[in-house]
């Protein structure tokens, strides 16, 4: 419980839309999801270029709805675009804000977050933020070793999200992140499963670049020779196979459908190649937990879902039925990105945190560098 009342403007940018949230406290008193269609974003040359716009609709959105923006005691954007990074609450310097604003690392609308929250604070004189961004990378050494030396595991995982339901599950129990072991599944679009150790996310799946279970739009793990073959088989060009990480592996892949709905449909009217693939993917999820349980020396106090996948109850039995006996099984459907900016910016204005500083300089770097 905060001990002051702040009021907070929380920013969310994706490819079609930017989501935002104003939180008394932990509150939410507005929150709306701007769209953008194909013919809005058509003008601008990249992302970048689109922080006026945004902008605009930012300010314009909060008028309309009779929100005083002068009320606002600070911003928060979701940020990325950053070298690796820990995690925590990043009080927006020149440097994040450079590298946000230049797309140095990733091309993605998430950067427009901290340049937005930093171009707000500015022109009102109120503090900025971003909050766990995609950059995080906590990963202990033992997990970055492939056996490739020129490859090394990524971390790559809804960080914001993992980051979130782990503190409220902590809160729940009248406990610190910081004093527990707890395994984080967020299953959605893409899936991360990460063992938050002591408050840091030590291990985990690639959500993107093909790693751990197959998603409803990735392929996950797959074999390294058939995998090798097959790019040199003539299929497939370079980008068409790289879908399948991200867009077009997985249950699309399988199925023709990203949609977990549809595939129980499936089943129903007897489909037996749905069941086998819904199976599978119960199954490569509950393993992907076991691999974390291995990663916390088998001491987790509990395994949290979370996610859009997470609100079908018969999904989150069946892989109850595979893990249930390693830790208490804990379901927190959907996502709570904006609740996790204006928490995160909350607990440095309360000074339960301290702000962290962006180097700019990664967490890691190759061995021998």
């Amino acid at each position: 419980m905060a001990k002051n009342k702040y009021r907070i403007l929380a920013i969310n940018p994706g490819s079609t839309s930017t989501k935002i949230g104003v939180f008394d406290n932990d509150e939410c008193v507005f929150k709306t999801n701007i769209a953008h269609s194909p013919e809005d974003l058509a003008p601008f040359k990249d992302i970048p270029s689109q922080k006026g716009y945004r902008f605009d609709l930012i300010l314009k959105t909060l008028k309309d709805n009779k929100i005083d923006i002068s009320t606002i005691d600070a911003f928060v954007g979701r940020g990325g675009g950053l070298v690796s990074c820990e995690g925590g609450t990043y009080e927006i310097n020149d440097k994040l804000y450079e590298h946000a604003s230049t797309c140095f690392t990733i091309k993605h609308p998430a950067t427009l977050g901290a340049t937005l929250a930093y171009e707000l604070g500015n022109k009102y004189g109120k503090r900025s933020f971003c909050v766990n961004p995609p950059d995080v990378d906590e990963f202990k050494l033992e997990a970055r070793i492939t056996g490739i030396p020129e490859i090394y595991r990524e971390s790559r995982i809804h960080a914001l999200n993992q980051k979130e339901v782990a503190q409220r599950y902590a809160k729940s129990i009248n406990k610190k992140y910081e004093d527990l072991n707890i395994i984080v599944c967020h299953i959605g679009g893409g899936i991360s499963i990460s063992a938050h150790n002591h408050g840091k996310m030590i291990d985990s799946n690639d959500n993107v670049n093909g790693d751990g279970p197959m998603a409803p739009t990735r392929c996950g793990f797959v074999p390294a020779k058939p995998l090798i073959d097959l790019c040199f088989s003539g299929k497939y060009d370079q980008k068409e196979l790289s879908a399948f990480t991200t867009k077009k592996g997985g249950l699309v892949a399988w199925l023709g459908t990203d949609d977990l709905r549809e595939v129980k449909k499936m089943i129903e009217n007897g489909d037996k190649k749905a069941k086998v693939i819904y199976n599978a993917l119960v199954y490569q999820i509950s393993k992907q937990i076991g691999a974390m349980f291995v990663a916390l020396k088998c001491n987790c106090s509990a395994i949290v879902l979370t996610g859009g996948l997470i609100n079908d109850k018969k999904f989150v039995n069946d892989i109850k039925k595979y893990v249930d006996k390693l830790a208490t099984v804990v379901p927190m459907p959907g996502e709570f990105e904006l609740e996790a900016l204006s928490a995160g910016a909350i607990r440095v204005l309360e000074e339960e945190e301290k702000p962290k500083i962006y180097s700019g300089i990664p967490v890691f770097s190759k061995l021998g560098e």
